[in-house]
């Protein structure tokens, strides 16, 4: 696992000794199924395909438990083949899963907000392929953002930004990808945590585009809180709105229920303004009637420059 703050050293030190060590669950070797199916796309030119997907946590629980939608959710991330996923909700051995079903093109970063295992992730996967890291870092989104599990703006839990600088090896570009989850219950904390996260991004290069992967808890829609700070005021684009091309629109929360057209999105993609989007997509896959998640998971066809 991966500690905050061993950034760029860290990882050439990993190179040097032949491992790879930016990634945050171990990587199970891969069964004869999982060799044969994993994709085997390369570095070649075209524009980053981004997804940002609310995993649910795993439960044991009937309906929906882990082991009933694991299969499900391994047969849609294998047919969509995203190149950065930024997910939310994740627990450590449901993410190890996810490792082990994407691959071993497949590394990632991450942290539990309550430090180490601990707790959901916001966990970053990438393909090996196209992107590589640079540097990364984690902040909670509290009064003390550097305290591991710091909570002091009320909600139902601690709330963490995990993010990382990439190299992207097939344009040589660098980008920076945040990834987060809001609080769901108090529309302060969620007020702070844009302001708070428009804060660190501020302290970013400025030269490099950002592209932010999240579940807002809170409707893609002008006049909100959170999508007047981040959207409104021209710090992102949204990129449901610039893409060339869409799919249908649908609520990304469904809770396992029937979908609903035109329904709110809580779960966007932003990207600096200007980035040309060629495309955007609400994941909509199924499997005899099971959801791998009670969110549906947003793609986004991202040219970086």
């Amino acid at each position: 696992m991966l500690t905050t703050r061993r950034r760029l050293a860290a990882l050439v030190a990993a190179a040097v000794a032949g491992l790879t060590l930016t990634s945050g669950v171990s990587q199970a070797a891969p069964s004869s199924d999982e060799a044969t199916t994993a994709p085997t796309s390369t570095a070649t030119a075209g524009p980053l395909h981004v997804m940002s997907y609310n995993l649910r946590y795993a439960s044991n629980t009937p309906p929906n438990t882990w082991a009933d939608r694991r299969p499900v959710m391994r047969e849609q991330l294998r047919q969509a083949r995203p190149q950065l996923i930024g997910t939310q909700e994740g627990l450590y051995s449901q993410l190890q899963d996810i490792s082990s079903d994407l691959g071993p093109a497949y590394d990632s970063i991450g942290l539990g907000r309550e430090g180490g295992s601990k707790g959901e992730f916001m966990m970053i996967f990438f393909d090996q392929r196209r992107l590589q890291p640079l540097e990364y870092d984690h902040f909670w989104l509290s009064d003390t953002p550097d305290v591991i599990g710091s909570q002091t703006w009320g909600g139902c839990c601690p709330r963490m930004v995990t993010w990382v600088r990439f190299k992207d090896k097939a344009t040589s570009k660098e980008f920076y990808a945040v990834n987060t989850h809001l609080e769901a219950y108090d529309a302060t904390a969620r007020s702070k945590s844009a302001d708070l996260i428009l804060q660190r991004i501020a302290g970013f290069d400025p030269a490099l585009p950002v592209i932010l992967t999240a579940d807002y808890n809170e409707a893609a829609k002008p006049g909100l809180t959170v999508y007047d700070k981040l959207v409104t005021s021209g710090k992102f684009a949204d990129s449901w709105v610039t893409a060339e091309r869409r799919s249908a629109l649908y609520a990304t929360f469904h809770g396992y229920k029937p979908l609903t057209p035109n329904g709110d999105r809580i779960d966007w993609i932003l990207t600096t303004p200007g980035l040309r989007v060629s495309k955007a997509n609400i994941n909509t896959f199924s499997k005899d009637g099971q959801f791998p998640s009670d969110h549906l998971p947003v793609e986004s066809w991202i040219h970086l420059g």
